[in-house]
């Protein structure tokens, strides 16, 4: 099926190529690790793609201007595609991938703002990112600064009450300047999020709590593309994007399996995943 979209082809084209090869590094990052969360990391691969290699205001070889966008990974576990991204945008050296996990490492096993350039804040607690998110907006209201933040959340993560209370705060003072993304992959830890805890009705909880709400495949750029500029184009409230994707998609074994939220890759499963991973390069 053709999607009539009004981005260029050669645009989607590169940011598609870019989430397959932020797919690979994950791979090779939680292979050699030995350890890591590879499900969650490779579901959101086209949002990240979007995000850094496209719509965010970043400039790496100034990191710390002051008007730049902030993104914050609230499902601080999937780092290891976080990472890929703030290296290939040019961050931290790209053979500096090998050294995640391991003593001395400025990679830790969560993001770390106090060890890694290009990481907002801290996370890996769930649940405190839509949080921090709405006093990184207030922040930029008093200092009269128009940078937005971006808050990638899990939708485990929305079991969490905390981040409910992030919700209501955002809608309260208006903070359109957020923008939230749940990584809607249907799998947690120890089974499906409907089994667990069922998140539905979701689109309708979010309306309730004052946002406006997007609902879109998570794996379309172009629908990624459009959803992040309604976004940015919003005023009066915040916005949250509910992109649907598959655990673990672009490697067969893993798609769609609890198994693979923090299960290290063995030998054999690296060489098939990579297999499937490069066979459309």
């Amino acid at each position: 099926m053709v999607i009539k979209t009004k981005y260029p082809p050669e645009l989607i084209k590169k940011l598609e190529d870019m989430a397959r090869q932020l797919r690979i590094d994950v791979v090779e990052m939680t292979h050699c690790r030995g350890q890591g969360h590879p499900g969650g990391s490779l579901s959101p691969a086209e949002i990240m793609s979007v995000l850094f290699f496209h719509h965010l205001r970043l400039d790496p070889k100034k990191p710390q201007w002051e008007n730049r966008d902030r993104f914050i990974l609230s499902k601080g576990h999937a780092c290891a595609i976080l990472y890929a991204a703030l290296a290939r945008i040019g961050f931290m050296p790209f053979e500096d991938l090998k050294t995640w996990g391991c003593i001395g490492s400025y990679l830790q096993g969560h993001p770390d703002r106090r060890k890694t350039p290009g990481v907002e804040m801290t996370t890996g607690c769930l649940g405190h990112g839509i949080n921090i998110g709405a006093g990184l907006c207030l922040s930029a209201q008093l200092k009269g600064l128009d940078y937005r933040t971006y808050v990638l959340l899990g939708d485990g993560e929305l079991q969490t009450g905390i981040l409910w209370e992030g919700a209501m705060l955002t809608a309260k003072y208006k903070l359109s300047r957020l923008i939230a993304i749940v990584d809607c992959n249907g799998v947690q830890l120890d089974g499906t999020t409907e089994e667990i805890m069922s998140l539905e009705p979701l689109k309708s909880k979010w309306e309730s709590f004052g946002w406006a709400v997007l609902d879109i495949n998570g794996h379309s750029v172009p629908e990624l593309l459009e959803a992040l500029d309604k976004a940015r184009a919003s005023s009066g409230k915040p916005t949250v994007i509910i992109a649907h994707t598959v655990k673990g998609k672009g490697v067969s074994f893993m798609e769609g399996k609890a198994a693979w939220h923090g299960r290290a890759i063995n030998d054999e499963e690296y060489q098939q995943a990579m297999e499937e991973l490069k066979e459309n390069v």
